[in-house]
Order: C-alpha cells, then structure tokens, then sequence
C-alpha cells in the first residue's frame, strides 16, 4: 500500500484507539465507585440497625409450640420434649437445655423486604430467600398481556419452592443444615429484618437482611455465636440452590447464555459450561459467584472473599420433555465458604444482588461483575465496551425509540469506516483493471515449473501499476472486528429488551410478521422479516460487488462466487431466531454500505482516469523516467524465488 494509505488507515486507528483510552474508567475512577459503593450500604445498614434496635422487639413465639410436639438437637436429630439428653457417637453425652424446630414442623411465616426495584419474600423455614419480584420489569407473557394497559406484572426470577439458602457445618461429625431449621424474626422494619434460630447454651444463629432504597440489591449478613468449641470457621458452609424461571420470548435462546459465573481473586471472571451439565472446585478464593440468565442475574458479591476450600458450584439442566423443560431455564448450585474467622461471635456479610444485566448498572459496583454480560472476548469485547456501548448509550439517551437510535448508531459507524470503503473499492478497481494482463500473464506461464517465473512478473506488474492484491484485505481485516462486535453487543443489551420498532414487539428477541403452524428444522416456527430484509441486502450487495472476487486460478480451489451466493441463504436460517435489533444493524449496514458503493463508484472513483493514470504509471516506469526502488522484501522475495529456481533447474539436470 502506498503512504497515503497507511496514514489514512493509520488515523482510523488512532481515534478508535483514543475514543477507546477516553471511555475507559481509570484504575483511581473503579476503586473510588467500590469506596462510594460499599460507604452507600454501610450508610443504609446503620440506619437500619438504628432503627430496628429502636423498635419494639417482636416477641418470639414458643419455641416448642408446634402441632407434631417435636424438636431437633443442635444435631439435628428429633427428641422429645421431656427429654432433654441425647446420645451421640462414641459414647458422649451432651445435655441439650433447649431443643430447635425442625422447619417442617412449624407453620410457614413470610417476611416482605421492599424498596422502589425489588421485594424480596422471606422465610422463617430455614430464615432465608423465598423468592424475589422486580418491581419495574415483567416476563414476556406479562409484557404481552399489559401491552395496551402499560400495566406491569413484577417479574418473578426463582419459583419460591425450587430455591432455599442456608449455612452448612459439622457438629460432632454430623452436618447441620439451617436451611431445615425454623428460625424466629427478632426484629422487623420495613428495610430491615433479623431472624434468629437458637440452640441452646448461648449458641445462635442470627441472618440480617437489610435494603437499600432504589437499589437491587440487599445486605445479608450471617452472624454465629457461642460455637467456637463444636464448629469449624474454616468449614461454614452457605448453600445457595435457585431454579431461575422462564422470563423472554425463546426459551431455547436464554439456556444458550444461562450459567453460573464467578470471579476468582486477583483473576479474571470464569464460567461453567452454557451447553451442558457442569461443576468446578473453586482452585482459588472467590471473590463473587452470578447465577445468571439471559437478562437477569442473582449475585453474591463478599465484603471479604470466599474461600476456595470447599467452594463448589453446578449447572444442571432439565430432561427433555419433563414437567420444568418448559418452564424453567436451569438449575444452579453453589456451596460456598464463608471464611467465617471464629464461630464464637463471627460474621459474614454479603452483598446479595437482584436485577438486570445493565452494564453500567453491575459497574457501578466496581468488581467486575459486569463481565457476566457477553459481549465477545478480546478486541471485539473492547470494541463494544468502550466505543459501540457508550455512543449507543448517549444515543438512548436523547429518549427516540431504540429503532431510531441503532439507525443512528449505523450511520456513525459507516460514516468513520467510509475511507476504508473507498479504499477497499479503489483497490480492487485497480485489480479488475489489470484483469486482462494477469490472465495474458497466465497464458503465457501455463507450466508448474514457470511458476516462480509467473510470479515475479505478477509482482513487477502490480509494482509497477501501483496496484496490490493485498491492498483490500487490510481495510477488510479493520472492518471485521466491528461486524463480528456488534454480532455479541445486540443480543446482549439489555436496554433493548421489551422495546418495539416498526413491527418488532421486542428488539431484544426476533420479529414476526408470519407464526407458523409447525417447526422447519434449523429455521423455526416463525418468519423474521428483518432477517429476510439482512438477507436480501446481502444478495444484492454480493452481485453488486461480484466483478471484483477473483476466480480460482488453481484445480480444485473453490468457486468464491459460489459461496458468497449461498452465504445469505444460511443467514435466513442462523438469524431467523437472533435479536431483531441484530438483523436491523445487519440490514441497515448492508443497505449502507451499496449506497456507499454505489456513491463512491459513480463519483468519487473514475475508472476510465484510473486506468489512465495506471498505464501511464506502468510506462513511466518502463522506460525509466520514474525510477521506484524496491522494498527489502520485495528484493528479498525475488533473490528466494531465483534460488528455488536454481534449485529446480539442477534437480532437472
């Protein structure tokens, strides 16, 4: 390429790179939002310390009331009332003051922890999350049902009888389960709640849930006392197990990105598998585990690590078939080490977050738990992260329809890479004029053996037209990280969720204008018009820009023209069941780009001048007037094919 080129590619470069280093948050920026982050909810749980220890205490209802008579040791085993010693292996005997309820023996009291997002239902079997609603969003049969009210039906995330979080540890070599023990409510306010669980001798368990107003999430707080001779800190357990429902349009689509996702210390985020059943032991400490879904995620996030030993999650999914294969998305386990540091007046606190996988929401938080959101790996997720997902957001922000603002999104985009358009054409304008004198090169070598001796004079030929092959392939190569970016960033984005365009309901799932009675393999049971339209543009484009594929020059290679006819017949079929708002962006982009072409070939490139300017180049540079030295490589190139030249002659003596 000539320098012109390269400082026009060059400076394209330079201002992704800038916008990129000006959107990207400082290392001082990230640990300032954690400092203001964790200062809000130690603010908010003061307050609600305060306020509940100023309440009247809520008088705790008998212990032994319950309709079965019956109580459990701190070991878990049931006993009489009347009898208050139990044995236990080898021999020992612990006199037991007070038995605890088995949470199956008592009946079931909730608790409702509410701010303006969400209302978290509590429970006094096992004291822990029943289930969880967000207030300001809805699945999509709700979406559907409120459409002309603009009613909304708080979303459910997990079924109250598939979720249950409890501590876990030994006593004595037997495990304890709080999740199967009755607790009390100790103190109630309406952000905050306290319940506790007692076992006799001063031994406790106290969980704290308080909320923060306008806020996803809560603080949860586990507190034991009085078991520092019978528990372990090391080995305090919390087992979290949701079963998280159905919520969008395709079920199918959410399980293809649902799974457990966690962050280990001093590295980067991990996942277990998305495709199929999967496990890990955590090989380092832990600094916050997601069970996320397509849009939605619940997130423990420590004020201190998780310790590794022990640490353990799973992703199951359903049978197919089976009575949840329709209704909910997986099911997820975590058993987690608190590193708890004593059990005789210690705690663990935990950021427990319910909501939206908004990134700029879950960066607030500033400990990366926005990398749950699939925006691609490496360049591509850079890409998004700091130039496609900060110019979409401004754009939003100017409150148009979410069509509107990809529409604008598009043309900013195509704009910048016009001059790499215009020199992709431009080059393989060159290209298609020396057509006829590469094929008369061709002719005149048709042996194997004149191989190197065709390829010098190839490269004299484009040496001395000004031309390159390889010319369009660097513009290409700067475009593609782009296309293949924005293929994560649609699907992806939560702001366009729920949100219709024209006759797309959800840019956030696919568009309809025909819902088949029954399935076509690998297409579905519905037409995308938006995916027809992408596809039609692609067509068209390909046909437009034909002239300038190269046909196969050796047996056997395969006919690109071919493939590229055939490529938008697949796209039918891959995008049919994609977000619409990717199609749009496709279509969009691709209608552009043969405006652009069209624009470019009819008056920025004059192909007659062109060929003009290269023939005269060619003769100028034939009879000497314009001497142009070669490159290293090219003079390197040269003296390699000669000697392999020689080499075959001597091979042929």
């Amino acid at each position: 390429m000539d320098k012109n080129t390269l400082i026009g590619l060059g400076l394209i470069g330079v201002i992704l790179a800038l916008f990129t280093f000006y959107n990207q948050p400082s290392e001082e920026e990230l640990k300032e939002r954690m400092a203001q982050q964790e200062q809000l909810t130690e603010e908010n749980k003061k307050a609600a310390e305060e306020t509940a220890n100023n309440a009247d205490e809520i008088a705790p209802e008998s212990l032994l009331d319950n309709e079965d008579n019956q109580v459990m040791d701190s070991l878990g085993n049931v006993v009489d009332q009347k009898d208050t010693v139990n044995s236990v292996e080898n021999n020992r005997a612990v006199v037991k003051k007070e038995g605890i309820q088995k949470a199956s023996s008592v009946k079931e009291q909730t608790v409702n922890l509410e701010n303006e997002k969400l209302n978290v239902i509590l429970t006094n079997k096992g004291g822990g999350v029943k289930s969880v609603f967000l207030k300001e969003h809805q699945d999509y049969d709700d979406f559907r049902k409120n459409e002309e009210t603009g009613e909304i039906t708080p979303l459910q995330l997990f079924d109250e009888e598939i979720a249950s979080n409890g501590l876990k540890f030994k006593i004595d070599g037997r495990e304890i389960h709080t999740s199967n023990i009755a607790f009390e409510v100790l103190k109630q306010t309406e952000n905050y709640v306290s319940m506790i669980a007692r076992f006799g001798e001063g031994k406790s368990i106290e969980q704290i849930y308080t909320i923060t107003p306008e806020q996803y999430h809560i603080n949860y707080e586990v507190k034991m006392n009085g078991f520092e001779s019978e528990v372990n800190p090391n080995e305090v357990y919390l087992d979290w197990h949701v079963e998280l429902l159905k919520t969008e349009r395709l079920l199918s689509e959410q399980r293809r990105i649902s799974t457990v996702f966690f962050k280990e210390k001093n590295g980067s985020y991990d996942y277990l598998s998305e495709f199929s059943d999967d496990e890990f032991a955590a090989k380092t400490d832990v600094d916050w585990v997601a069970f996320k879904q397509s849009y939605f995620s619940s997130i423990m996030m420590p004020k201190q690590s998780f310790k590794k030993e022990g640490t353990h999650f799973e992703i199951s999914n359903y049978e197919e078939g089976s009575k949840k294969d329709s209704t909910h998305i997986k099911a997820y386990t975590s058993t987690i080490n608190l590193g708890m540091t004593n059990t005789a007046n210690g705690s663990a606190e935990i950021n427990w977050f319910f909501g939206p996988n908004d990134y700029d929401l879950l960066e607030s938080y500033a400990n990366g738990t926005e990398d749950i959101i699939n925006y691609g790996w490496g360049l591509f997720r850079w890409i998004n992260i700091y130039a496609i997902q900060p110019l979409f957001v401004w754009l939003a922000g100017f409150g148009m329809n979410l069509g509107i603002a990809i529409l604008l999104l598009t043309v900013i985009v195509k704009l910048v890479l016009t001059p790499i358009q215009w020199k992709m054409y431009a080059s393989s304008a060159k290209m298609r004029i020396l057509k006829p004198e590469v094929e008369e090169i061709n002719k005149k070598y048709p042996e194997k053996d004149d191989a190197m001796k065709k390829q010098m004079e190839m490269m004299t030929l484009y040496r001395e037209s000004g031309a390159s092959p390889l010319a369009g392939c660097i513009p290409m190569l700067i475009q593609m990280p782009i296309l293949f970016a924005v293929f994560r960033f649609f699907p992806s984005t939560f702001t366009l969720r729920q949100e219709g365009f024209l006759w797309a309901e959800d840019l956030s799932s696919y568009d309809s204008i025909l819902d088949l009675s029954f399935n076509i393999p690998f297409y579905g049971a519905h037409v995308s018009l938006f995916t027809l339209l992408m596809a039609t543009t692609t067509l068209f484009y390909t046909i437009l820009n034909s002239s300038n594929m190269q046909q196969p020059s050796q047996p056997g290679m395969p006919n690109m023209k071919i493939i590229m006819y055939f490529l938008p017949i697949m796209m039918i079929f891959f995008f049919n069941n994609y977000a619409s708002g990717l199609s749009y962006y496709y279509f969009i982009s691709t209608l552009m780009s043969i405006l652009t072409m069209i624009l470019i070939k009819n008056v920025f490139v004059n192909e007659e001048k062109l060929k003009a300017k290269m023939a005269k180049k060619q003769d100028a540079s034939k009879k000497g007037d314009k001497k142009k030295g070669k490159s290293k490589f090219q003079e390197r190139l040269e003296e390699m094919q000669k000697a392999q030249q020689e080499k075959l002659k001597n091979k042929k003596k």
